[in-house]
């Protein structure tokens, strides 16, 4: 779905936004909705929380605040009255609030004169709530008298943002205080799955060879704040050096950055995304407690929360074992590729034109387009016919018994047909030859899986790659199917 945006603190420009068609269908049924609608958006830094309110709201919007990083309860009420005035005008409007009370009681004032009798709905944004409700400031009590004695009984649409995930989780959506319950809707963008990515390049007339739209999304992921900064005729190699890599690279600091806007202390946090970033195929709890040794456990568990609810994280329990056996994968492809390849390096120094000839960055790439696949299970499930069957996604790994070497197993998918398809991936810039080894190689694989978890279900292989096979000559009774990085667009 592509709608048309118009900026209203900007020279009127046509961005289109791509995908996001839940959301928008959230956004629309709440203000369709008779009754009054309070809307929680999350989703980390950079992912388009206030482009898409905007956009589906630009004719509906009365007020919009938007807090200000780090900024003291002063500033932020000072944010607030100026907002007001935008919206209002300055007839009346007091030269500062003292509270956040008094600022949300004259809000209210405003808005019921001016819009006293009006057919259409209200939308009122408030947009990095985490940075307006500073500590100990009393917004969030504000907050909540406005909606509990105010908005609850008006024709209103209130969002609510916020790029701390955790923190608009605990405070806002779980709140056990005057705003329990409160939130009628929610919606939690996730960075564009692949085919977004593809429809994004399609519209914009971007880099059209699936190596490498496939090479930029292993790199910035699917953000779209990043994505914006690709530019026509340039490589995937020549976006990546500029974007990260030149001495004056626009993302250069944005690791740092990333972590710091939605962290308060962000230390615990980039020590455990450092320490998954060298383990390819992820680590239990209890392996991460001990190479971070932190002091707490409630620590721990508080930070990996964090980091999976802002969507850095992925947490899956392997097939065939429980709960406690959950391994932690770091999924961000930003700060995946940005600490393999950059971090640590002179401003300037790495040319990643060298880097992506390197036997490390294959390597590294191999493992990357293996992340890729686990990030877009639903294009893969859609690809193999079984998008309407429900599945597992998980890995598998086995230690060697007396009887059988053990094996490991990046992604499965175990189905409800009875049926678990072992996906294979190779990220290759010409079709993959399938040699007489490496068809030995998955077949031993298969027989070990059979044998390490007894299953009853048949088991299919399933070869993912960037173009293909290129011989299939051995491939015969031992691949099922194919998919190229087509169908993943």
């Amino acid at each position: 779905m592509i709608l048309q945006y118009i900026c209203p603190a900007m020279k009127a420009i046509n961005t289109p936004l791509i995908g996001r068609s839940e959301a928008i269908n959230i956004l629309k049924t709440a203000y369709d909705s008779p009754r009054p609608s309070l809307i929680s958006v999350v989703g980390r830094r950079r992912i388009g929380k206030t482009f898409l309110i905007r956009n589906v709201y630009r004719k509906q919007i009365k007020f919009s605040v938007t807090g200000i990083a780090k900024a003291s309860k002063r500033e932020q009420l000072l944010n607030f009255r100026l907002r007001i005035v935008e919206a209002f005008g300055e007839l009346n409007v007091p030269t500062a609030f003292d509270n956040w009370l008094e600022a949300f009681a004259f809000l209210t004032k405003k808005l019921d004169a001016t819009l006293d009798g009006s057919p259409d709905k209200r939308v009122l944004f408030f947009d990095e709530l985490p940075w307006l409700a500073s500590h100990k400031s009393g917004f969030l009590n504000a907050f909540s008298w406005f909606w509990n004695s105010w908005a609850a009984d008006r024709r209103v649409t209130v969002v609510i943002c916020g790029s701390a995930a955790s923190w608009m989780i605990r405070k806002v959506v779980n709140n056990r205080g005057d705003l329990h319950n409160r939130v009628t809707h929610r919606i939690q963008l996730h960075p564009f799955t692949l085919a977004e990515v593809g429809a994004f390049m399609d519209t914009h007339g971007l880099v059209e060879d699936p190596y490498q739209r496939i090479q930029l999304y292993m790199s910035l992921g699917g953000i779209p704040f990043y994505l914006e900064q690709i530019v026509k005729g340039e490589s995937a190699v020549q976006t990546i050096q500029r974007l990260l890599c030149a001495p004056s690279a626009p993302l250069s600091a944005e690791f740092d950055l990333l972590y710091s806007s939605l962290f308060d202390n962000a230390t615990h946090h980039l020590s455990i995304v450092k320490t998954l970033a060298r383990k390819q195929i992820g680590m239990t709890r209890e392996s991460i407690r001990k190479a971070v040794n932190f002091d707490s456990s409630g620590t721990l568990s508080r930070v990996l929360e964090e980091l999976e609810l802002s969507g850095f994280l992925m947490r899956s329990t392997p097939f065939g074992k429980t709960r406690k056996d959950s391994l932690y994968r770091l999924v961000d492809e930003f700060s995946r590729f940005y600490l393999t390849f950059i971090a640590g390096k002179p401003r300037g120094k790495v040319q990643f034109s060298e880097v992506a000839q390197s036997p490390s960055y294959r390597a590294w790439a191999g493992y990357a387009f293996e992340n890729v696949a686990l990030r877009n299970t639903m294009a893969i499930k859609k690809a193999l016919g079984i998008h309407g069957i429900r599945s597992t996604e998980s890995s598998y790994i086995a230690r060697p018994s007396e009887t059988t070497d053990g094996v490991q197993i990046d992604l499965l998918l175990d189905r409800a047909d009875r049926t678990i398809s072992l996906i294979e991936a190779k990220f290759t810039e010409s079709p993959f030859d399938l040699s007489k080894d490496y068809a030995k190689k998955l077949r031993e694989k298969r027989s070990r899986f059979l044998a390490h978890t007894k299953t009853r279900k048949q088991v299919f292989i399933v070869m993912l790659t960037t173009f293909g096979l290129g011989s299939t000559r051995h491939s015969v009774g031992i691949v099922d199917q194919v998919i190229t990085a087509d169908a993943l667009f």
